[in-house]
C-alpha cells in the first residue's frame, strides 16, 4: 500500500501511521508533570513536599524499590508503589558484548509487547573523554517498512508510553551507577532514538521522554540536549515541529539513498517526501536550532554503495546554502538472519567515504558494537516471539 501524506503538525496520523488501538499502560509518575505529581501525593492523602522526595529518589537516587525511600514514612511507601509507580517494563534477556561494555535487554511490555535498550560504554581515547550511549526504542516495532530493517520486517505493533521510553534510560542509569560494566560507575552522557521505531510517528509520548530527561533535578534526569539525538526516516511535517520545540536536540535523518528512484525502495515514506523535500527539512531544522543534522547512511553491499552514489550524496548535500550544516554518518550493515541484504566490502566503503571528503563533506564510519548479540535493533525481540 503506498504511503499517505502525514497529518499537519499537532494532528493525529493517519491510519497506516498509527499502532493499533491496545489497552495503554498505567500512568506512571514519570507520564506526570510537575503539578500533576504534587495533586497526586495530595490526593493519597500526603503533604505535597513528598511529591519532590519522589522525584529525589527515582530520578537522581535511581531507588526504584520502596525499601530504599528512607526519607519516606515507612507505612506509605507502598501506598506510593501501588498507586504511582506501576510497573512498565520487565526484563526478559540480556545479551552482553564488547567485554561487557555493550549491553542490549529484551523487555517486556504490560501487554506482552517486546522491545530492545542497548547500553554501550566507549572507554577514553587519547584525545576523547569517556562517554556512556543508551539507544532507547519508543515504538513496539515499526511501520516504516524497510526491507533492511529487522524491526520494519515485523511491521507496527504500538507506541510506546513516555514512561516506557524513560523507564530503558534509567535502567541504563541504574546499572551505570551501580558499576555494572567495566570502568566503575558513571552516568549516561548520551541517548540516542535509534532502538526500535519510527520516534516522529509517535511525536507526543518521545517529547515527554525529552522532556523528562532535560528537566533539572530532581524532577528529571538533567541531561543536556545536546546529547541526545532523535532520529527519523523523514516525516516532514514533524521535523518542522521539532524544530520550533526549543530544545535543541540533534536530528538524525536516515536517509540512506541519494537517488528517489532507490530510496523509494529502501525507504518506503519516501514515496511521500521526495529526497530534496527531507533534506530541505533538515536544513531548516539545522538553520533554526544551529545544531548540526546527521545523514545517516547504511552501506549495504551493491545496493547503495557505488561511487557515483557517493557523488550525487556530495551534490545533494551541497544544494543547500549552508551545507555545512550536514555530516554524513556511514553505517555498515548489520545482517539479519536470512535477509539478502549484506554489509558493503571495506574496500567500497573506503573509497565511499574517500568520494565524499574530495567535496569537502562531512563523513564519519560509525563504531558498531554488538555484532555478535544480535546486535541489528529488533533481532533479539524477533528470536524471542
Amino acid at each position: 500500500m503506498p504511503a499517505q501524506p502525514l497529518a499537519e503538525p499537532g494532528k493525529e496520523l493517519p491510519l497506516v501511521f498509527t499502532a493499533p488501538k491496545r489497552r495503554k499502560p498505567a500512568a506512571h509518575w514519570i507520564d506526570l508533570g510537575i503539578d500533576e505529581r504534587i495533586a497526586a501525593v495530595q490526593r493519597l492523602g500526603h503533604q505535597k513536599f513528598r511529591a519532590q522526595q519522589l522525584s529525589h529518589q527515582w530520578f537522581e537516587r535511581l531507588a526504584h524499590t520502596p525499601d530504599e525511600w528512607t526519607d519516606l514514612p515507612a507505612n506509605a511507601r507502598q501506598q506510593f508503589v501501588d498507586e504511582l509507580f506501576p510497573t512498565l517494563v520487565t526484563e526478559i534477556n540480556q545479551q552482553r558484548a564488547d567485554r561487557g561494555a555493550t549491553i542490549k535487554t529484551l523487555w517486556k511490555l504490560h501487554d506482552g509487547s517486546l522491545v530492545e535498550s542497548v547500553l554501550m560504554r566507549y572507554g577514553a581515547g587519547e584525545h576523547s573523554a569517556a562517554r556512556t550511549t543508551m539507544c532507547v526504542s519508543s515504538q513496539a516495532g515499526c511501520g516504516m517498512a524497510c526491507p533492511f530493517c529487522a524491526t520494519g520486517q515485523g511491521g507496527l505493533q504500538r507506541n510506546l508510553s513516555t514512561g516506557e521510553i524513560v523507564m530503558q534510560v534509567l535502567d541504563g542509569a541504574r546499572k551505570l551507577s551501580r558499576g555494572e560494566l567495566p570502568g566503575g560507575p558513571g552516568r549516561v552522557s548520551n541517548i540516542v532514538f535509534m532502538g526500535m521505531g519510527e520516534p516522529l510517528a509517535n511525536y507526543k509520548a518521545v517529547m515527554g521522554a525529552v522532556r523528562t530527561l532535560v528537566e533539572p533535578a530532581p524532577n528529571g534526569l538533567g541531561m543536556s540536549a545536546r546529547g541526545i539525538t532523535v532520529s527519523t526516516v523523514g516525516l516532514v511535517p514533524r521535523i518542522e515541529q521539532l524544530a520550533g520545540e526549543g530544545i535543541p536536540v540533534t536530528l538524525a535523518l536516515s536517509l540512506h539513498a541519494p537517488d528517489d528512484e532507490l530510496r523509494d525502495e529502501l525507504v518506503p515514506i519516501n514515496t511521500r517526501w521526495k529526497v530534496d523535500e527531507v533534506v530541505d527539512a533538515a536544513w531548516h531544522y539545522a538553520e533554526k536550532t544551529r545544531r548540526r543534522v546527521s545523514i545517516e547512511y547504511i552501506m549495504i553491499k551493491d545496493i547503495n554503495d557505488q561511487p557515483e552514489r557517493a557523488d550525487l550524496l556530495a551534490r545533494v548535500l551541497k544544494k543547500r546554502g549552508d551545507w555545512g550544516w550536514f555530516h554524513v554518518n556511514l553505517i555498515p550493515l548489520n545482517p539479519t538472519p536470512g535477509s539478502i541484504w549484506t554489509a558493503s566490502d571495506p574496500a567500497v566503503e573506503a573509497e565511499f567515504v574517500r568520494r565524499l571528503q574530495a567535496r569537502g563533506v562531512p563523513v564519519t564510519i560509525r563504531d558498531t558494537r554488538g555484532s555478535d548479540i544480535d546486535g541489528a535493533c529488533g533481532q533479539l525481540a524477533a528470536t524471542a516471539v
